[in-house]
């Protein structure tokens, strides 16, 4: 079983034990849905993995409710950062959710960084700058939430992640 952040694999298998959910993904649906994530997905359910993906939600459920639920309920966040994943204010909203329950509850939480550095995600340049602006246009108004989104992804570029796509190889 893989390490993640400091954590054993004992201690990793207990806190899996405990949870509704191995693993939460977070992800661009626009992204990475029907490619990279859809295979990953695949791949953790073969090896027996019980993973939520955003479509376990029942029809006429609560979006964030929901997710913040399962996000609690899982050992292990699993986050696709992707060019437009800062372009997502419920992408922004599940990492800081996720980041919360990394310190609240000891979460594992593995970044990959799907065609994108973290020092783009850290200092929010190239396409997640890019991806950022445009949120930033829409909440121009909520000055705070938007300081909130970019220490999440300064945090979460600060953890030790997994670099993928063919832009870093």
């Amino acid at each position: 079983m893989a390490t993640f952040h400091g954590a054993s694999s004992s201690s990793l298998s207990s806190s899996i034990n405990q949870c509704a959910y191995h693993a939460f993904l977070s992800f661009r649906g626009q992204d990475t849905r029907r490619a990279f994530t859809a295979h990953l997905y695949a791949a953790l359910r073969r090896n027996d993995i019980n993973t939520f993906m955003d479509d376990k939600l029942r029809s006429g459920e609560e979006i964030s409710p929901a997710l913040h639920k399962a996000i609690e309920e899982s050992a292990i966040s699993i986050i696709v950062l992707s060019k437009n994943y800062a372009s997502s204010r419920w992408c922004l909203d599940e990492l800081m959710k996720i980041l919360e329950c990394r310190k609240t509850r000891g979460q594992h939480v593995l970044p990959l960084f799907y065609h994108v550095h973290p020092s783009e995600v850290r200092n929010q340049t190239n396409s997640i700058g890019e991806a950022f602006a445009k949120l930033e246009e829409r909440f121009k108004h909520d000055q705070m939430k938007l300081q909130k989104w970019k220490t999440a992804l300064s945090q979460v570029a600060n953890l030790s992640g997994r670099l993928l796509g063919n832009k870093y190889f």
